[in-house]
């Protein structure tokens, strides 16, 4: 009864605030005090008794009173979080005025002549009888950061108090050391703090709402976000004196959330898990965080390395030199990530992420019986940015086979995501993740090891290792994933070259995927429908140059395959030229419906996303689904960087970088640009995209045709010369043994390749070049839009962003 006594007296507030004509004046605090005061609403009665038109018409109509609303709940908030909230009315009021900002705030951001309003200096908001003028003219935005930081470390309402005498003033808690306070154990905190389902509630409402305080980048169009986020630079500054502990408490509640818990089946069924709800606005709220970059004026070496004995010491002297030498363009939460160092703290953060991303992957006996989070795209994001912001956590997770438990539900996820269009964007992030890490030799070398636990894929059964994996999946994104993944292709290939010089022994299965790429992408209608299609031959021909050339010994299944289809090589050795074969070839796939590869008949060009879906299989989407767009994947020369691998092992980074391949000039290269877009154009001309992140207008090459000078300018640069002489030297002595002992059966060909050598028989080795990962621009502008797309989806309880003017992306409806 009391509740609807609740709804009703605060509906009738809204209405009274939507019909008054007259401004409201701030002093009035009777009424102000209607939307806060003894009111016992959830979010969601808020969501829905404030209605998105009342909101936007006290906006055009009473802009003065939105504005009289917004200010007097920052105050009720900074009130309260000086005063430390101490009884039950000022908490609930605070959780009112929480929830009521997040529902507004959307509907101020969307208009562009609201955005300066949080940024404008409105006086006496939060000031004391101590502060001086400068303190209170402050932007209301800063006295809002300022108040859920506060909030955020507040005693018996976030976090357990240490003291139960109820002494504690003002004083008191602008004095605390909110270190002593940090949520979870983990990097930097040894103490484990009780569990309270109500102090995660209550955490989870201010990250919702800061998380909301962030969102202001979704209003504005992907060319106006070369700027800073405001709220961002301000939250991850000095001048947010939690800053430390608040990272801390993020990461370290993300890493240690266990869905599972004691493995009792339907146990998240039975019991509300706060914590999980918790984990996901923290991991979400962490990500944000981290998108704004590091501006270091300093030459600092401090470790965020802390004795978890006397932790608070060692992190308020850490704190004290940071405030030193920051600047208030330095992101603080950036600058404390890559300053990890500790093996234990790597050791936590890699464990908990990894058995996070493991859990969609578990398998029980009883069906549904154990929980399945579904927050694994923001945590891709997370161990996308501890890779690329900490080198020491990247080599970390590199040095030993606990990789292996990052790259198994990355390639489930892959194989999942295939063919659905809604989730295009997951194969993306995948993609981005194993190009940086096959940047590196230890993860090549990490592959080798065999592949035992097996995870429920939609892949062909094989016994072997877990780059026999990595291959028979992608293999398997590029036969029957959708047409939106095209072009993804030569990050797909780049991948398989920057690992091929160290996999010891493939499988028979992953050697015949390799062969069956190479025998659809070197046809003839497929190299000649496209400006850039034959780069895709130039990496499948590296990547069995590098096997030959530096793992020969272990490799028998795939020279097998190499001499079994040897009829490839020659056909690429004397691919026709003349403008008649180059016709008829374009002929011939333009009559042919089915061949042996007809999944590829429609592939003519992996860089168009505009052909139809054809004989690609896609995973209907459930009817009224909602997708966000994303901005234009850069292409393969965009992302990567090509160093050499010299004798002693080390990377040198080549002066003429060559990204496509390695063994031909640019001459072919210039050729193919003049008619592909740059970079710049790339912007105008994908301006949006689907969800999946394939443009909607992308340049064309219809009016682009073959010619036969541009034919030979890389055909004669193909790298046969190493196959061609494997092929010399063991096919006469293969079919010899075959005619000799009359075989019949393949076993006794590959055990004599097995025992066989070419040492002194191929051509000098060539160098091993590597296509390490390259930050730019456009990944930046992709990850940031990937991003917020995921979040505003994510958030669908209460819907805070719903049915506003989003501009960052294209909401859509499939």
């Amino acid at each position: 009864m009391g509740n609807s006594d609740s709804k009703l007296h605060f509906r009738k507030a809204v209405i009274q605030l939507t019909t008054k004509t007259q401004p409201v004046e701030a002093s009035e605090d009777v009424f102000w005090d209607q939307f806060w005061t003894d009111i016992n609403l959830t979010a969601q009665d808020i969501f829905a008794l404030v209605p998105a038109a009342e909101i936007r018409a006290v906006r055009e109509e009473s802009p003065s009173n939105l504005a009289t609303l917004c200010y007097k709940a920052v105050e009720r908030l900074v009130l309260n979080a000086d005063s430390g909230c101490v009884c039950e009315r000022d908490r609930q009021a605070v959780l009112s005025c929480i929830r009521l900002l997040t529902r507004i705030l959307p509907y101020i951001f969307e208009d562009p002549d609201w955005r300066g309003f949080f940024w404008s200096t409105v006086p006496k908001v939060g000031k004391s009888l101590d502060e001086g003028d400068d303190e209170s003219t402050r932007p209301l935005a800063e006295s809002l950061l300022t108040a859920i930081s506060d909030l955020l470390f507040c005693p018996d309402f976030t976090v357990e108090s240490h003291s139960r005498t109820s002494a504690d003033g003002p004083s008191d808690i602008q004095s605390m050391d909110s270190c002593e306070f940090i949520w979870e154990a983990g990097v930097g905190f040894a103490q484990t703090p009780p569990l309270s389902h109500t102090h995660d509630s209550n955490r989870t409402e201010l990250l919702k709402l800061l998380l909301t305080c962030f969102s202001e980048e979704m209003y504005q169009s992907p060319s106006d976000m070369h700027t800073l986020n405001p709220w961002v630079s301000f939250f991850c500054s000095r001048e947010n004196r939690h800053a430390l502990p608040l990272f801390t408490s993020l990461l370290n509640v993300v890493c240690a959330y266990d869905p599972v818990g004691y493995g009792i089946p339907y146990n998240h069924l039975m019991f509300s898990d706060q914590r999980g709800v918790l984990a996901e606005l923290a991991l979400q709220t962490l990500i944000v965080s981290l998108e704004q970059e590091l501006v270091d004026n300093s030459n600092t070496s401090t470790n965020l390395s802390t004795n978890t004995d006397t932790c608070s010491a060692d992190y308020k002297k850490n704190t004290t030199a940071e405030g030193c030498q920051a600047t208030r363009g330095e992101n603080l939460f950036v600058n404390y990530l890559s300053r990890i160092h500790r093996e234990e703290d790597f050791h936590f953060i890699l464990r908990g992420i990894g058995r996070l991303l493991n859990n969609p992957l578990l398998q029980t006996y009883l069906p549904h019986s154990c929980k399945k989070i579904q927050f694994h795209q923001e945590l891709l994001v997370l161990f996308w940015k501890l890779c690329d912001l900490n080198k020491k956590f990247l080599f970390y997770v590199l040095k030993s086979s606990d990789v292996l438990d990052i790259l198994v539900p990355i390639l489930f996820y892959l194989t999942d995501a295939r063919a659905n269009q809604s989730r295009v964007g997951l194969v993306h992030i995948g993609m981005f993740i194993l190009l940086l890490l096959s940047g590196e030799r230890n993860f090549g070398v990490r592959l080798n090891k065999p592949y035992c636990v097996r995870v429920p894929m939609d892949i062909s059964v094989f016994a072997g290792t877990h780059a026999d994996l990595l291959i028979v999946v992608f293999h398997k994104i590029i036969t029957s994933g959708h047409q939106r993944l095209q072009p993804l292709y030569d990050c797909l290939l780049t991948i398989i070259v920057n690992v091929s010089p160290y996999l010891k022994s493939l499988s028979m299965v992953a050697a015949n995927k390799l062969l069956h790429l190479l025998e659809v992408f070197s046809s003839p209608w497929f190299l000649f429908c496209s400006p850039v299609n034959h780069h895709l031959v130039f990496f499948l021909l590296e990547v069995f140059n590098n096997i030959i050339q530096y793992q020969f010994d272990g490799n028998f299944n795939l020279v097998y395959g190499i001499i079994r289809k040897r009829n490839l090589f020659h056909q690429l050795a004397n691919l026709p030229t003349d403008v008649i074969s180059i016709q008829k070839a374009l002929q011939k796939k333009s009559r042919s419906n089915s061949t042996h590869n007809a999944v590829f008949m429609e592939t003519s060009n992996p860089y168009n996303t505009a052909c139809s879906e054809g004989p690609y299989k896609t995973t209907p989407v459930q009817t009224g689904t909602l997708n966000a767009s994303l901005k234009a994947m850069p292409r393969i020369d965009k992302l990567t960087e090509t160093s050499q691998v010299s004798e002693d092992g080390a990377t040198l980074l080549l002066q003429q970088r060559d990204s496509t391949h390695s063994q031909s000039d640019h001459s072919s290269e210039t050729q193919v640009r003049d008619t592909e877009p740059t970079s710049g154009e790339d912007d105008k001309k994908s301006e949006k995209e689907d969800c999946d992140g394939s443009p909607k207008h992308v340049s064309s090459s219809s009016d682009w045709a073959p010619t036969p000078d541009w034919v030979l300018s890389w055909k004669s640069k193909l790298p046969l010369q190493t196959i061609m002489r494997l092929l010399q030297v063991l096919v006469p002595q293969v079919e010899k043994i075959c005619i000799d002992k009359g075989l019949t059966d393949e076993s006794e060909i590959l055990k004599f390749l097995q025992h066989g050598t070419l040492v002194g028989l191929l051509p000098v080795p060539h160098p091993i070049l590597i296509r390490k990962y390259q930050a730019n621009e456009g990944t930046a502008l992709w990850f940031r839009t990937y991003m917020w797309g995921i979040i505003y989806l994510r958030n669908v309880d209460p819907p805070v962003w719903y049915d506003t003017d989003v501009k960052l992306f294209e909401i859509q409806r499939i």
